[in-house]
């Protein structure tokens, strides 16, 4: 499941804006850097075709090849997807339905990014919705991430490093994000939502 769905409505424009916007910024810093398109796939593991695509803005890409790509060029997540540069502002406001969702399911999931910040040190405010039986199952995040993650409404089964834990409306946790994990909504009827701080310290540019 890819970002292109809007959360309430499918707003193809705006998905492609940003499509085109991670594009520039893939190519804007591999070229930076010197490097073909053939030492990025190493470096962040996605395959050259894949990058070429993403360059051209014409795929779009799982929120896995996102993290890969924002790590290999040292430049977080956030600034890799925003829909717009916000600049040195010292406070930078995001409307309610101006991202586009990173995560959607026939369920009715949905993951925003609500908010974010740049490198050195990381931090993304997420919004989630699990829909009825969904799940999302994260790949482990540079070592030293944490996560910060509330139940606003429903269950939700927080699974890290193969130990599950219930958490209920209200319920919060803290766990390592550079561990396998994933989040469940186990009701067959009911949504679950919840928001999902995450900080990543330290990020650097390879060189």
């Amino acid at each position: 499941m890819h970002y292109t769905a809007l959360v309430g409505a499918v707003d193809e424009e705006a998905a492609a804006a940003v499509a085109q916007a991670i594009g520039r910024r893939v190519r804007s810093g591999r070229t930076e850097r010197g490097w073909t398109l053939d030492e990025l796939a190493q470096r962040s593991g996605v395959s050259r075709r894949m990058l070429i695509n993403i360059e051209q803005g014409a795929t779009n890409p799982s929120i896995a090849t996102l993290l890969r790509l924002s790590d290999a060029l040292g430049i977080g997540l956030p600034a890799l997807v925003a829909a717009a540069d916000d600049g040195a502002s010292a406070v930078v406001v995001h409307r309610a339905g101006d991202a586009p969702s990173m995560w959607s399911s026939e369920a009715g999931g949905y993951a925003v990014m609500v908010a974010g910040t740049t490198p050195p040190d990381v931090t993304e405010l997420w919004d989630w919705r699990l829909g009825p039986g969904d799940v999302y199952r994260s790949e482990p995040h540079r070592a030293g991430t944490r996560e910060l993650l509330h139940v606003l409404a429903g269950s939700v089964v927080l699974v890290v490093d193969g130990t599950e834990h219930v958490l209920r409306t209200g319920d919060s946790a803290g766990f390592d994000g550079g561990a396998e994990h994933s989040y469940r909504n186990a009701s067959s009827a009911r949504p679950a939502r919840f928001s999902l701080a995450v900080h990543e310290p330290a990020l650097t540019r390879e060189t």
